[in-house]
């Protein structure tokens, strides 16, 4: 079963990675900054007009559309496969607040250069996409902000 995701993983995230010059990153990334208003490490205008819905984000973290437990631990009890490899989620509505996760989902790399998390909401500036996902996202406006919803639930016991 994990070889099975890790495999899954390694395609969808090779198809959907991109790798440009710094300079070139560095302008695309004033570029997005303009686009979703990027102000103090976070996008802080929702996506949508309508409110994310938390269920719904529930639902699509622990789904296979965004497949987010292929490399993350979240407090999903039912499901019992999660990965390891990225960051837990538990406690994260405590450690970033809505708009830097929101930023989070946009743009992956704008935290962590490094990371191999894919753009679930972009199209332009990727390289090697599969035909199928060619002009589109693999999240919906909507999608994010239930998922920015439902992360921003997740405190830690703490507070």
């Amino acid at each position: 079963m994990y070889i099975y995701i890790f495999i899954f993983f390694l395609v969808f995230n090779v198809t959907l990675s991109f790798t440009f010059s710094e300079e070139i990153q560095e302008d695309f990334l004033e570029q997005i900054k303009a686009q979703y208003k990027i102000e103090k490490n976070g996008i802080y205008e929702p996506l949508t007009d309508t409110a994310g819905n938390s269920v719904l984000g529930r639902a699509i973290v622990s789904g296979r559309k965004a497949n987010c437990l292929a490399c993350h631990t979240a407090p999903i009890p039912e499901e019992k496969f999660h990965g390891n490899f990225g960051p837990d989620l538990s406690g994260i509505g405590s450690r970033r607040t809505k708009a830097e996760i929101r930023l989070q989902l946009v743009i992956p790399r704008y935290f962590n250069p490094d990371s191999i998390m894919p753009s679930y909401f972009r199209i332009k500036g990727l390289r090697r996409v599969d035909p199928v996902y060619k002009g589109k996202t693999i999240l919906s406006a909507q999608d994010i902000e239930d998922v920015v919803s439902y992360l921003a639930t997740l405190k830690d016991s703490k507070n």
